[in-house]
């Protein structure tokens, strides 16, 4: 589950790890009263207005703006809002920002410098560990860096029996090209940071920039937080952090009748039972010449109403051209799925492109006559290898 920058600085700050303050608003008029509150608070007198959405860029965008004053505020909160924001990580047809937050400025003169920084707190998965990745090129794309600077990213694994020890986090700011007051400062960020990550039960931490002000403090200026889904029994605060309007439709819609469903860009939908089964059906689809629309497990009650749920599904997405059904008859029988599949062809009516069905297991002899005698366009077959050839021949 992803959160909106200011969730995650919210999450961050309850651990101890010093942001950038803010207010999220929803209309240029609360952004206003936002600012003026800032400046109370803080005492900073320009505001930067970012747009709150799940994608990174967001300034490359237009997303991220400075206000020197009220007006600017407005003005730029109301340019935000409402807007479709295109980001690198975006689709071409953007994101509709709904809200910005709005920030004080932490970039003010002082003694010395301002410094950024790039940290995140991931698990390796080569090697089962949790892992903090950082570099002295923050505010960039880490993907550039690691490109064209690869000796400027620095890996920290972790011990899971121990922890994050102190000797670790002073490796960090010691090689961030840290010292005095920021290179402390910088230990207790890492500290708390990684405390926040292993208790919120996150899989991803990305905090790019991390600033080192101009008198020695360091702070979050963004937060790219993803908590794991499977956790989420264990923070039920966290739940209504969720933000379905910046979700995929069809996967939240799946999600709530209890379908594992992932879109993809692809051209031939899947529905099968078994996330492994579901894996090689996408391999098989690959290698016969198509391209997976969707992910999609409909576990182990394939009945008629959850095959006809699943179907719906996936013609929501028009670029589907062929849909390829693979189940397994273990713990259900091939008949019931074969029988749910003709009751759910008939009950949504007109099915513009050509089923494959594969269905193997428990009674997959009775399931193919019944497919084969029901007189609808749904091709039967037994053998993995005919499904290939069959969605190769339908996608010539």
């Amino acid at each position: 589950m992803n959160l909106h920058e200011y969730q995650g600085k919210e999450m961050l700050n309850s651990f101890g790890v010093e942001i950038q303050r803010g207010i999220v608003a929803q209309t240029p008029a609360e952004a206003v009263a936002a600012a003026k509150k800032l400046t109370e608070d803080t005492g900073t007198g320009w505001h930067v207005i970012k747009a709150q959405i799940h994608a990174g860029g967001r300034g490359k965008g237009g997303g991220v703006k400075l206000a020197k004053n009220l007006e600017e505020v407005e003005q730029i909160a109301g340019q935000i809002i409402g807007m479709h924001l295109v980001t690198p990580q975006t689709s071409a047809e953007g994101k509709l920002v709904s809200q910005v937050l709005v920030t004080e400025d932490v970039y003010y003169p002082g003694e010395s410098e301002p410094s950024e920084f790039y940290i995140s707190v991931l698990m390796n998965r080569a090697t089962g560990r949790n892992m903090i990745m950082y570099s002295t090129e923050g505010g960039m794309d880490i993907e550039a860096v690691a490109e064209n600077t690869p000796h400027l990213i620095f890996n920290e694994e972790i011990d899971p029996t121990m922890g994050l020890l102190p000797f670790q986090a002073r490796k960090i700011a010691f090689n961030l090209g840290l010292s005095g007051k920021a290179f402390k400062e910088m230990t207790k960020f890492v500290s708390a940071l990684y405390t926040a990550y292993v208790k919120s039960d996150s899989s991803l931490f990305e905090i790019n920039p991390v600033l080192k002000t101009s008198d020695d403090r360091v702070i979050a200026v963004d937060a790219k937080v993803t908590i794991d889904d499977n956790a989420l029994f264990r923070h039920k605060d966290y739940e209504v952090l969720r933000d379905i309007r910046e979700e995929n439709a069809v996967e939240v819609e799946a999600k709530a009748v209890g379908l594992s469903y992932v879109d993809l860009d692809g051209n031939v939908g899947c529905m099968v039972n078994g996330a492994g089964l579901a894996m090689a059906t996408m391999d098989l689809i690959k290698q016969a010449g198509g391209e997976p629309a969707n992910f999609l497990d409909v576990g182990g009650t394939a009945d008629a109403e959850r095959v006809e749920i699943a179907f719906n599904l996936i013609l929501k997405d028009p670029s589907v051209k062929a849909i390829l059904v693979n189940i397994f008859g273990g713990i259900v029988r091939c008949d019931r799925v074969a029988q749910g599949i003709i009751d759910a062809y008939k009950s949504i009516g007109t099915i513009n492109i050509p089923i494959i069905v594969r269905l193997e297991g428990t009674n997959a002899d009775i399931a193919k006559k019944l497919i084969d005698e029901s007189g609808l366009d749904v091709h039967s077959v037994i053998e993995f290898q005919e499904a290939a050839d069959k969605v190769q021949e339908l996608l010539a």
